[in-house]
């Protein structure tokens, strides 16, 4: 285990080997972190001087974050899941940018497909 800096913020780095291969292992936390830096995930919107958020855009951002991971962890492209829920590619890339108001409908219909998805993984896991 050693600690790096990273973008003046220390990062602990812990490794695994496994069958000779070195893995990096990290925190959600940290993880989420460079997901978001490198463009992957929305940002969060900063607290203002109170320390308050703002609802609206921290509820838009953390529903694309959410949508984004579970999408990631199926292996899954914006393709799949958009042909998977009856959605257009477009509609679906503008929900995971964080920035548009998510229809109610069109979130029900995604997480839908995620859960289904999701459960038929771990049968064949479990299989």
């Amino acid at each position: 285990m050693r600690t790096e800096m990273q973008r003046g913020q220390a990062m602990t780095i812990r490794t695994l080997e496994l069958e000779g291969k070195e893995f990096v292992v990290l925190s959600r936390k940290e993880f989420d972190a460079l997901m978001e830096r490198a463009g992957v995930l929305p940002p969060l919107p900063p607290a203002d001087a109170g320390g308050t958020f703002p609802a609206l855009e921290t509820a838009r951002a953390a529903i694309a974050r959410e949508i984004i991971t579970r999408r990631i962890a199926l292996g899954w492209t914006q393709q799949e899941l958009a042909r998977q829920a009856g959605l257009r590619v477009e509609s679906l890339s503008r929900l995971e940018s964080g920035k548009h108001k998510p229809q109610r409908e069109t979130i029900l219909r995604i997480d839908q497909v995620l859960v289904r998805a999701e459960k038929s993984a771990v049968r064949k896991r479990a299989g």
